[in-house]
């Protein structure tokens, strides 16, 4: 398909730069079956699911994976995206040009690592120097990796180490938010727990690569940069448990749906899953895995724009974005959410 079909003006001023304070005071656009939609809050979705369903979460921790550092006089930016060895870290590198391979980056904080090799994608395998875990090494030297989209308007700073974090957030990992479970707190999970809807967690480690835009003209052309994730055998069982007494599995953000998809088979069960996955979801993917998903309004031409197309259709979805942005609704990372029932 061609990507502009995906495409919409969004105003600067609806994108968020910090999240709802209570987290679940934010807004939430309910999309459901063929033509329902209304404006409710987060905290209203202990009502709008039914008793049986099951919501699931991503519980990777976000690690602080924004470094800056310098080659000599050139300063280097690299966002950390996914660990390929235990000291080693693929990383897309601003001022890409000025580091060879075999050049070493100090990071300050007494933190170094060394350009090991470029993949196809730009992106550079940096192999940290020393025997202390590279965990720590971030913790010293690192930042929260925000979306460029807030980055650009304001530096990182002490909020965003608890705003940038779920309360489901455990295994560390990701260099991204799973920011649909942002909206979440114990009050609410109480709630839901009192009204019968169970959770789920599971793990998926987000990357650097779901900010980067479509650069391809069609979907067709267009390559996924792989995540890890697991789900275990006894979380699959559960499941699978849920939709077979007539529950709904609803996944929280887009990181759990592509998961949960990745692990059911044609037959539509859930499957124990342990390793990469690289699945871009877009019109005409038959899901198999869930039946609706928790999530926050994509960036225009994205792929998660085309995997909620994929879920509810295209013309379906361009015109619950219209009414959001004419509504005022916040967008992106630290903005509202959206529940989507395709019935």
């Amino acid at each position: 398909m061609r990507v502009d079909l995906f495409d919409f003006d969004l105003p600067p001023e609806n994108i968020a730069l910090r999240p709802a304070s209570p987290r679940d005071s934010a807004r939430m656009l309910v999309v459901e079956g063929a033509s329902g939609l209304s404006d409710r809050l987060v905290s209203d979705l202990p009502g709008l699911l039914r008793a049986g369903d099951c919501l699931v979460f991503n519980d990777t921790r976000v690690i602080p994976a924004q470094l800056e550092g310098r080659r000599g006089e050139a300063r280097i930016g690299a966002t950390l995206h996914k660990r390929e060895g235990l000291r080693q870290w693929r990383a897309f590198v601003r001022n890409a040009k000025r580091v060879r391979i075999g050049d070493r980056i100090d990071f300050g904080a007494d933190v170094f690592a060394v350009a090991v090799d470029r993949g196809e994608d730009g992106s550079i395998l940096l192999d940290f120097a020393g025997e202390e875990p590279v965990e720590l090494l971030l913790e010293r030297a690192g930042t929260m990796p925000l979306p460029p989209y807030i980055a650009g308007k304001r530096p990182a700073d002490a909020r965003d180490r608890d705003d940038y974090q779920t309360m489901f957030a455990k295994e560390k990992g990701a260099v991204a938010a799973p920011t649909a479970a942002l909206h979440f707190t114990p009050g609410l999970m109480a709630a839901l727990a009192e009204a019968g809807i169970a959770s789920e967690t599971l793990t998926l480690h987000v990357g650097a690569g779901t900010f980067l835009p479509v650069k391809a003209e069609d979907t067709d052309d267009h390559r996924m940069h792989a995540e890890w994730g697991r789900i275990d055998a006894a979380t699959a069982d559960r499941l699978n448990a849920v939709r077979a007494r007539g529950g709904r599995v609803v996944a929280v953000g887009t990181t759990s749906l592509r998961l949960i998809e990745s692990a059911a088979g044609d037959d539509g069960l859930i499957r124990p899953f342990d390793g990469d996955t690289a699945i871009f979801i877009t019109p005409g993917y038959r899901f198999r895995g869930i039946d609706g998903v928790m999530t926050n309004f994509h960036l225009p031409k994205s792929t998660l724009f085309m995997l909620v197309s994929a879920l509810m259709g295209r013309e379906r979805m361009q015109a619950a974005y219209a009414h959001a942005i004419a509504a005022g609704y916040r967008f992106y990372s630290y903005g509202d959410s959206s529940l989507l029932l395709p019935g």
